[in-house]
């Protein structure tokens, strides 16, 4: 939606302070290196202060700026003053939200595999006039951003949505006011602020309760939080999963060698073949898959032409053969003990002609179920018959001393000393699996692993 100067003060209660009222913003954002000509530059304060980018953000082309504080005049432009610009950014997009009582809203939230749901969601939802958020905008800025740039022919919006603190979810429901949403399990991702599993179950029922009745959520059925969530729900509930007791039930799951999935859903006559890689894909795909029909009314076909389609951002279970018959395994975007699971049983199933070698960094945010969290992480890479580990850093340290049955074991302070250690040690044939929360930055292991050179 295209917005005035005037309009955005109106809407956030500001005003404008500098240049001409009918500055046309066409899009949004907060990051003045990436902004689109036409945009409205929303100076957040953070780690770094965006009102120090304001100057830049009207040379790369934008129309409006938002700020709290006073800025440098625009040469072009318009200035409107807030009390604060994350509040009134949301109110913004609350606004505009309310505007647009016709769009679709699909939430996605959970401990773990939010963003290739998303990614999933979207490419069954692609016969729609679909609008999804990039990478990982998923929290109190990034949701508002997402709906303010929804272009005016869309007919869906998918929103990932994050939870690090009891009420996040419910405060970004109140912005785009869901009506269909899927959680996709329950696990300790972030345990450390919202209270262990229970009050994880507790956080993702934000989402449940914020549902219309005439709404729907899709629900993990293999997930023992699927009960709880389900009685809480005034929409309505289908659950997906193995078991038997599932609304639809995953049949014929099947991986192949290159670790691409497919599956079948029971009374669903369309095989389901998913590009994105591990085996935790396919009850993702499957939700997804359910919640386009039913919440959209896409047809079975369609929404299998489109999970065959879907794409997901960088560093998540990237699979990448260089030329000397290595494979490296990239998913270093995040880790939590769910995601850590499906990675390493993921490296199992990969044919080796070497050695499989798993380079496993900290679980972040786990709180007093660290500890407990990396043993069993390390147990877990024993039992899968993981050849080498290395750990990096004192969560990595803590999985290799609990992985007394891996044969050869190391431990590296950091990703820098990862990068030299682990290039050296790889030879022909090996499987290597990278894979720590973002805050490692265990990408750089992978990048270096692939300086070699990939497979065209």
């Amino acid at each position: 939606m295209h917005l005035s100067a005037a309009e955005i003060a109106r809407r956030a209660a500001g005003e404008v302070v500098a240049g001409d009222p009918a500055a046309v913003a066409s899009s949004w954002g907060f990051d003045s290196r990436t902004l689109l000509p036409g945009a409205c530059f929303v100076a957040l304060q953070g780690h770094r202060d965006g009102h120090d980018f304001v100057g830049d953000a009207f040379r790369a082309g934008a129309s409006v700026a938002l700020v709290a504080r006073d800025v440098p005049e625009p040469a072009g432009g318009a200035v409107v003053r807030v009390a604060d610009t994350l509040l009134a950014l949301q109110e913004v997009a609350r606004s505009v939200r309310g505007d647009r009582a016709e769009l679709r809203v699909f939430a996605v939230a959970g401990s773990t595999g939010k963003t290739s749901t998303k990614d999933l969601l979207a490419a069954a939802l692609s016969t729609r006039a679909v609008h999804a958020n990039p990478e990982s905008y998923n929290n109190e800025f990034g949701l508002p951003v997402t709906l303010l740039n929804t272009p005016s022919f869309a007919e869906v919006v998918v929103t990932e949505m994050g939870e690090r603190f009891p009420g996040d979810l419910a405060s970004l429901c109140a912005i785009a006011r869901p009506e269909v949403g899927i959680v996709t399990n329950v696990g300790l991702a972030h345990a450390e602020h919202l209270g262990g599993r229970e009050g994880a179950t507790r956080a993702f029922a934000e989402l449940v309760d914020a549902l219309p009745p005439g709404g729907l959520i899709v629900l993990n059925a293999d997930d023992d939080s699927a009960d709880y969530l389900a009685a809480r729900a005034r929409s309505a509930v289908l659950t997906v999963g193995f078991d038997g007791t599932a609304s639809y039930r995953i049949t014929d799951a099947e991986l192949a060698r290159d670790l691409r999935p497919t599956f079948r859903l029971a009374g669903v006559d369309v095989e389901f073949s998913v590009p994105l890689r591990g085996a935790h894909q396919i009850r993702n795909a499957a939700m997804a898959a359910v919640a386009a029909h039913h919440g959209a009314g896409v047809g079975w076909d369609d929404v299998g032409a489109g999970l065959a389609e879907a794409q997901t951002g960088r560093w998540r279970m990237e699979v990448v053969e260089r030329r000397d018959d290595v494979v490296v395994l990239n998913d270093a975007y995040n880790a939590n003990p769910d995601s850590m699971d499906a990675a390493l049983r993921a490296l199992a199933h990969v044919p080796a002609r070497g050695r499989r070698i798993a380079v496993l960094g900290d679980m972040r945010e786990l709180g007093w179920h660290a500890p407990g969290a990396h043993a069993e992480i390390g147990r877990l890479a024993g039992a899968l018959g993981v050849d080498v580990v290395v750990g990096v850093g004192e969560g990595g340290a803590a999985i290799v001393e609990a992985a007394d049955a891996v044969a050869e074991r190391h431990v590296v302070v950091d990703a820098v000393a990862a990068r030299a250690f682990v290039t050296a040690l790889v030879r022909s044939g090996d499987v290597v699996l990278v894979k720590a929360s973002r805050a490692l930055g265990l990408q750089t292991v992978a990048d270096a692993l692939l300086a070699e050179g990939a497979v065209p």
